[in-house]
C-alpha cells in the first residue's frame, strides 16, 4: 500500500519535474551564456583607453583620441577624419594602446 501512494505521487508530479528540468537546462544552455557575453562585452567597453583601435557595430575601424561619459572620439582613414561615436557602438577593441606602442 505503501509503495501504491509513492508510485501515485511520482506519477502525478512526473510533469512538474519535467518542466523544470527543461526550465533548468534551458537557463544553463540559454540565458546564462548571454548574461556572461553581455557582461564581458560592458567590461570591455568601461575599459577603453586612448590609442586602442577599434571596430564599431556599423564596420567604421579607427583609433580612439578622446574618451568622455558616453561617447568615444575616434580618428579615422589616411586623412584622420575625426567622429564622435556612444560607447555602445564599439563592437570590439582589435588594438589594444599598450599592444601598439610596442
Amino acid at each position: 500500500m505503501l509503495a501504491l501512494d509513492f508510485s501515485s505521487i511520482l506519477s502525478s508530479a512526473g510533469p512538474i519535474l519535467i518542466m523544470a528540468v527543461i526550465l533548468v537546462a534551458m537557463y544553463f544552455l540559454m540565458i546564462r551564456p548571454q548574461k556572461k557575453q553581455e557582461k564581458e562585452t560592458n567590461d570591455m567597453r568601461n575599459n577603453l583607453k586612448v590609442g586602442d583601435e577599434i571596430t564599431t557595430i556599423g564596420g567604421i575601424i579607427g583609433k580612439i583620441v578622446s574618451i568622455k561619459e558616453e561617447t568615444v572620439m575616434i580618428e579615422t582613414g589616411h586623412d584622420r577624419t575625426k567622429i564622435r561615436i556612444l560607447k555602445s557602438a564599439v563592437r570590439n577593441v582589435d588594438v589594444h594602446a599598450e599592444d601598439a606602442q610596442d
